[in-house]
């Protein structure tokens, strides 16, 4: 009986960790994708749970910091096959994209001076701008919900732009959707606390020590990113872009450019950018570490809440906050797309990828594989006939 049962824990774990190995293979596209491939996978094909299932976990996954999809891969696997599942599931989803990025934060590193890789990356960049803007607009109807979100979106907007620091407009502006929700008797006093309560957020950012671009110190700030970020990987780019680029100094504009620009052209968590960007900044152990400081969060963040966490997101008080922390990520996501377009959108030749690639995008629908994929030849072709 003990080994029929062995036997059966064994063949799961082998089955999870094909399944979420493969699809770390082909989930391209972003969370929003690969959750729509897990359901597909997990809840049509596989049978593991129901539609209703699936749909609580990943309305609780929204609440956790951290990438939201791997959480949810996590989740399937822990639902699966217990905590060895949980790893299993992780490690496997994660795997191709970190290897992926780490070949080719080797080959940037070395060659990124060639034309031909500058051309590669110099077509990509306008596709970038365009998928943010597409994921702007998407987000945007989905989460601005109302007039008072739309306003406090506008607000975030605003101190985004006065360098206010990102974590806390994000966590600041969840609590004050919280107190508007449960004080604000009407409109008007939803709005003024709203206002007041992510203005004294922005307020109370302060500057964090800087430390030194070594390993430890890679491992240190991805962990810190891990444990605390909330939203979209798109979210992650702002964080990254005020902390690596204008506070910290660590990259420049266009490295950071760069490694979003490849991570977006290869499949699985859009996290891995911090393995790229690890490399970028402390070779092979700062690629390592810098992924084990990203995702290890989210492990722990799953084991931990995974019983409990289902039912949290039926709380009043916990989807006020997290609908204040979308409102927040959509306009940061905005603040960073208009950043990336001035680095990216310079000459006529690269606003014509950007409009082309729009009308794919918007219009038809085109997968941003394809569209990176795309952009990459153009710039590929560019570059060599001397036209950029």
């Amino acid at each position: 009986m003990t080994d029929a049962k062995n036997v059966r824990s064994e063949n799961r774990l082998k089955e999870i960790a094909l399944a979420f190995l493969r699809l770390g293979f082909i989930a391209f596209g972003g969370a929003a994708a690969h959750i729509a491939l897990m359901e597909e996978e997990f809840v049509r094909r596989r049978g593991w749970l129901s539609r209703e299932e699936f749909v609580d976990r990943v309305g609780a996954v929204n609440l956790l910091p951290g990438p939201s999809s791997t959480e949810m891969a996590i989740y399937l696997g822990q639902l699966r096959g217990g905590f060895l599942g949980l790893l299993i599931a992780g490690a496997a989803f994660i795997l191709p994209s970190a290897l992926m990025m780490c070949m080719m934060a080797w080959a940037y590193v070395r060659y990124g001076a060639l034309p031909q890789i500058a051309g590669v990356l110099w077509g990509v960049k306008p596709v970038v701008v365009v998928l943010i803007a597409q994921a702007v607009w998407s987000l945007g109807k989905t989460v601005l919900k109302s007039r008072e979100l739309m306003a406090i979106a506008a607000m975030v907007l605003g101190l985004a732009a006065m360098h206010v620091a990102t974590l806390a407009l994000l966590i600041g502006t969840g609590v004050a959707w919280i107190v508007a929700n449960r004080f604000g008797q009407n409109r008007d006093g939803r709005n003024g606390i709203a206002a007041a309560a992510v203005s004294a957020a922005g307020g109370a950012a302060v500057s964090a020590t800087v430390a030194a671009a070594t390993t430890t110190g890679v491992f240190a700030y991805f962990l810190k990113i891990g444990t605390l970020l909330f939203g979209s990987g798109y979210v992650l780019l702002a964080v990254l872009r005020e902390d690596l680029v204008a506070r910290m100094h660590w990259l420049s504009e266009a490295q950071l450019l760069d490694g979003i620009a490849v991570s977006q052209a290869t499949p699985g968590p859009f996290f891995t950018v911090a393995t790229f960007l690890g490399y970028v900044l402390s070779g092979w152990r700062g690629a390592g570490l810098a992924t084990v400081g990203m995702f290890v969060p989210a492990f722990v963040y799953v084991a931990v809440t995974a019983n409990v966490l289902p039912r949290l997101r039926k709380s009043p008080t916990a989807s006020a906050f997290l609908d204040g922390v979308n409102a927040a990520a959509v306009a940061l996501m905005a603040f960073v797309g208009l950043q990336f377009a001035r680095e990216a959108v310079v000459t006529p030749l690269a606003a014509v990828i950007a409009a082309i690639s729009a009308v794919l995008a918007f219009r038809l629908r085109v997968n941003s594989a394809w569209l990176i994929l795309g952009g990459a030849v153009c710039g590929l072709l560019v570059k060599v006939s001397g036209l950029g």
